[in-house]
């Protein structure tokens, strides 16, 4: 399962599975497990800004903090999606 980073980001790991890569590009923040049912689903899009649709066990400052994450690191991140999905950015609301 492909990770965005090894390193943990606000004690999750941020991944997509291949059964994502049928959707707009999006992270998944969970623990060592990388359970996609447990995760939290964040969908990205083209200006870094993210939109959470599953919680999962995130609290609100990991929430924020994962976020901002992404919102440093979204080209790098979708250079890895890209690899794999023909998905682009998130584009609904």
């Amino acid at each position: 399962m492909p990770k965005y980073s090894e390193d943990k980001i606000f004690n999750h790991y941020l991944y997509f599975t291949s059964h994502c890569t049928v959707e707009a590009m999006h992270v998944h923040a969970g623990n060592e497990e990388m359970s996609e049912d447990l995760s939290a689903k964040f969908f990205v899009r083209a200006d870094g800004s993210s939109v959470l649709k599953r919680r999962g066990d995130l609290t609100r400052k990991e929430q924020v903090g994962i976020q901002r994450y992404i919102a440093k690191h979204y080209l790098t991140m979708y250079a890895k999606w890209s690899r794999r999905s023909k998905q682009g950015f998130y584009t609904g609301k």
